[in-house]
């Protein structure tokens, strides 16, 4: 046994390494048996980044009811041995994104979640420069071979027909060029539903994010089926 003291120099009670060995055994062999992620003995474990804005970082909720947790124990009940990322960073424009990107790769994904340009449209951006930048992100991801699932979205209809025309072809032109998976709209059959929505309207709630992953997920499925083996 070992006498240890803490940071405070405070003298701590003998350390037995045999029962600390026995205690890690006990632990490793029940929080397999307990823990309710995919372990890696269901297979290789992969990784995907959900890249956007606040709609996929969860503001206004509370942690576990972010759309990344919410997506990563849906597939998990699937059966997926996977992974997902939070990368979305609230307010965030598609110029921000293709700002970042090149930072957040680093994490080494095997698959991405494109869900950006709702802040773009808010906002009353110039269509072409939501283009430009989604595109210039795209090419990154193409450039590390990764697999991209699009979200669409859809521009707030009182910045007029025109704009709205212009804006929402962005996405399925993109996805088309890229031969990238498609999800036209991110957030259909919540938009606009006051019990599914924050009180901004713009947010979901959590029953919100609930519909979103269920809705998303058989593309999300078709996005793993594109990771290279």
């Amino acid at each position: 046994a070992m006498i240890g003291q803490d940071e405070y120099g405070v003298r701590q009670r003998p350390i037995n390494r045999r029962g600390m060995i026995a205690v890690a055994f006990l632990a490793t062999f029940f929080g397999g048996v307990f823990s309710p992620l995919v372990s890696a003995a269901d297979g290789p474990i992969r990784t995907i980044m959900a890249f956007g804005d606040s709609l996929t970082s969860g503001y206004g909720l509370p942690p576990a009811d972010a759309f990344p947790v919410k997506l990563e124990a849906a597939l998990h009940a699937r059966g997926h041995a996977v992974r997902v990322i939070n990368a979305g960073v609230a307010g965030d424009t598609t110029a921000g994104g293709r700002a970042r990107l090149a930072w957040m790769l680093a994490d080494k994904p095997d698959a991405v979640i494109l869900e950006l340009g709702a802040n773009d449209g808010l906002r009353g951006l110039d269509p072409a420069e939501t283009l430009a930048n989604l595109r210039a992100i795209m090419e990154q991801l193409k450039a590390a071979d990764l697999p991209v699932l699009l979200a669409g979205m859809r521009a707030p209809p009182n910045l007029g027909r025109d704009f709205g025309a212009e804006f929402d072809t962005i996405f399925a032109t993109l996805a088309l060029e890229y031969d990238a998976l498609f999800y036209p709209f991110f957030l259909e059959g919540v938009a606009a539903r006051p019990t599914l929505n924050q009180n901004d309207g713009i947010h979901p709630n959590s029953a919100g994010v609930a519909i979103v992953v269920e809705r998303i997920i058989p593309s999300v499925e078709a996005l793993l089926s594109r990771v290279q083996p």
